[in-house]
């Protein structure tokens, strides 16, 4: 009888875990949407629609798994869903992003320029994918509060954010189109290197803040309402430099004080 009425009990829950169970999924599905369409505009050469839709993505892919965490409902399959929609928003689309927007005015100057701006964009998407692989495969034993290597997400936001200032300029010239293929590169390698990044997640949203630290929220949504790219870039910009100027500041500082660069 009693194991009659848990069975109840449990078909009757049945539905509501998986009306669960779809609400990250199909969180996860829509930054996936965003990440095709940033393709799509970029075929189409809207370069301004192409880079608003990755930070689109971003936003749905930080909210899928914190959906997940809060209502309970973490899975294998929605860990390697998300990992396959971070290669298509984040990966393959920033890289598709600046094919587009150089590939075809830097081809002008020689087919030599061609083909370095087709690497770079290659080197970018393989760089997104090695460093999900080694995420995925590292989530178990790594420290919580540091990414080894620039999230892929941060990578996408420079190059889409790049792109996205330089969308209304139909002539930059071939140093502009090299800054951008410098830009995705430099994106690219530092989601595969070994400098530490801040994941933010010791953060406690519930410590006490001073004032003016409360003042500094409402600014940056005025600058980015504002300046939308070029606020964009500033952040994430910095955010990408910021484990490497850590990593040279403790080098100089060993040095200083006569301590071996290995140690």
């Amino acid at each position: 009888m009693g194991d009659a009425l848990q069975n109840e009990d449990d078909d009757a829950d049945q539905p509501r875990r998986r009306g669960i169970f779809w609400l990250p999924n199909l969180l996860t599905t829509a930054a996936l949407f965003a990440g095709f369409y940033a393709i799509v505009a970029a075929i189409d050469w809207n370069f301004e629609r192409a880079g608003i839709a990755v930070f689109v993505a971003m936003i749905f892919d930080g909210l899928d798994g914190r959906v997940a965490r809060w209502t309970h409902t973490e899975s294998a399959f929605g860990k390697e869903y998300d990992s396959l929609s971070d290669m298509v928003s984040f990966g393959l689309a920033p890289a598709i992003v600046t094919y587009q927007r150089g590939v075809a005015r830097i081809a002008e100057y020689g087919p030599v320029w061609r083909r370095l701006g087709w690497l770079v964009c290659f080197f970018y998407a393989a760089a997104a994918a090695l460093r999900l692989a080694r995420f995925n495969s590292r989530i178990a034993t790594q420290d919580k509060n540091y990414f080894e290597g620039l999230p892929s997400p941060s990578a996408a936001a420079i190059v889409a954010a790049f792109v996205w200032l330089a969308s209304d300029r139909t002539s930059v010239g071939l140093p502009g189109l090299l800054l951008a293929f410098v830009v995705t590169a430099c994106a690219g390698a530092l989601m595969i290197s070994r400098f530490s990044f801040h994941s933010f997640k010791q953060v406690d949203a519930s410590a006490r803040v001073r004032f003016t630290q409360i003042l500094l929220v409402p600014l940056a949504f005025v600058l980015i309402a504002t300046w939308p790219p070029v606020t964009l870039l500033l952040l994430f910009g910095g955010y990408a430099l910021s484990a490497p100027s850590v990593w040279v500041y403790r080098k100089l500082r060993r040095r200083s004080r006569g301590v071996p660069s290995h140690a």
